[in-house]
């Protein structure tokens, strides 16, 4: 560890942690052993953090956001709290997590995908709910509250609106099912 960071002596850190420089850990936050944090990362409190995931720079972490084990976060990720992202998922450079979004794992999810959790009327109606195994294409959005099955897979920027049974595809504006 070095001394720009500025680390909660309330966080829990597990052993053979690595740290960049100019991160801030606040109290609360748990991380895992074999974990890797990149440079300018912010992880408010509450976020847990599994082992052996490796989160790259410039990622925002808010309040309660849970990552599993064996993830990958890459470069500009951020996360308004109360996010779940299981196990082994991939969640690709400059991606947007909605509060409330859940994702299971073994997902992958690529660069610049969006989520919300606000309707019209700004109501949060909360973010979507994706399955597990589940490969979510470049600069898709997708929609708040909806839900996604397993073994999906959503085209590069498509948008999705409605909720998606296991084991399809989804492309387009709106997203259709293709078969």
């Amino acid at each position: 560890m070095n001394t720009t960071n500025i680390i909660s002596d309330k966080a829990i850190i597990g052993s053979n942690f690595k740290i960049g420089h100019f991160c801030i850990i606040e109290e609360g936050v748990e991380i895992g052993d074999d974990v890797v944090i990149g440079n300018y990362c912010h992880l408010q409190t509450g976020v847990k953090i599994g082992k052996g995931t490796k989160l790259m720079n410039s990622i925002e972490l808010r309040f309660n956001t849970v990552i599993g084990n064996n993830c990958y976060v890459d470069s500009g990720v951020k996360s308004s709290g109360n996010v779940i992202v299981g196990d082994n998922v991939s969640l690709r450079y400059d991606t947007i997590l909605a509060r409330g979004v859940e994702i299971g794992e073994n997902s992958y999810i690529c660069p610049r995908v969006m989520t919300n959790n606000l309707n019209a009327d700004k109501s949060q109606i909360g973010g979507a709910k994706i399955g597990k195994n589940c490969f979510i294409g470049t600069n898709a959005v997708l929609h708040y509250g909806i839900s996604i099955g397993d073994n999906v897979i959503v085209g590069a920027m498509s948008f999705v609106n409605k909720n998606a049974e296991s084991n399809c595809v989804l492309i387009g504006v709106p997203s259709k099912v293709k078969k």
